[in-house]
């Protein structure tokens, strides 16, 4: 078997254009060694599945473009370069997100005198209000310090699940201290977060 695949890869890369049988037969022959190589970076197998589906739609989208000495080669190397890239964005974003909200609550505590105490009973209403699971992800990440990694293997989903409840805890909490200082007469410039 290696050999054909090292056969078929030398008559993939010296055509002038790959075809759709042989871009199945690719598909078919490195997907699942891909997906085995990219674990090395990931053990989320949805992301691992997307970068690999991207490599190959990229692949053919590029076929008639495309300048390959060694199929396998590329195909490994770009799922590599793109799995790297996707984590390398998501821990930007999150650092990103984190600075931000660091920044913004910096910058208006020193704006607006307010009582400390009751913002944080504010803010413990808003979480304690949230849904149970996403409560539980809030918390494994701002009291326990977790990563979006960390809790993901701990409560055995993805990242990307682990993301898009924080997404919306934080979207909730900051609804509520919103609602909340309307209604005391804040302005919206002077909201907390």
């Amino acid at each position: 078997m290696p050999e054909q695949r090292h056969i078929f890869d030398k008559l993939v890369a010296n055509r002038s254009q790959i075809t759709r049988s042989t871009f199945r037969q690719l598909y078919e022959l490195h997907f699942d060694s891909l997906c085995r190589f990219l674990t090395y970076y990931s053990n989320d197998r949805m992301i691992i599945e997307e970068v690999v589906q991207d490599v190959f739609v990229r692949l053919w989208e590029g076929r008639d473009t495309l300048q390959i000495e060694s199929i396998k080669t590329y195909l490994y190397t770009a799922a590599r370069n793109r799995i790297l890239n996707y984590i390398r964005d998501r821990k930007r974003y999150n650092t990103f997100m984190e600075q931000w909200v660091q920044h913004e609550m910096e910058k208006r505590q020193g704006e607006e005198c307010f009582d400390l105490d009751e913002f944080l009973s504010r803010a413990q209403v808003a979480i304690n209000s949230l849904p149970d699971k996403c409560r539980q992800i809030f918390n494994l990440s701002k009291k326990n310090n977790l990563t979006y990694k960390q809790i993901a293997e701990k409560l055995d989903i993805s990242v990307k699940t682990v993301e898009t409840q924080m997404g919306i805890a934080l979207r909730k909490i900051r609804e509520q201290l919103s609602n909340h200082n309307e209604r005391k007469g804040f302005s919206q410039r002077t909201q907390l977060i």
